[in-house]
């Protein structure tokens, strides 16, 4: 199933952190960001959300 970010809501409270990726991790996120015309954000939450809803299950 390919993966597609959630769209973008209200803004909430949040915290800043930085990440470090591999490059081509990177090229894969900004593809699919691209893609969804979204956020490298967005799509890197979401999926954090996907995968930590699916440990749910």
């Amino acid at each position: 199933m390919k993966f597609v970010p959630k769209k973008t809501k209200e803004k909430v409270s949040s915290v800043y952190k930085t990440l470090y990726l591999k490059e081509e991790l990177f090229k894969q996120v900004e593809k699919i960001a691209k893609e969804n015309d979204t956020s490298f954000n967005n799509v890197i939450v979401s999926m954090i959300e996907a995968c930590l809803n699916e440990n749910k299950k």
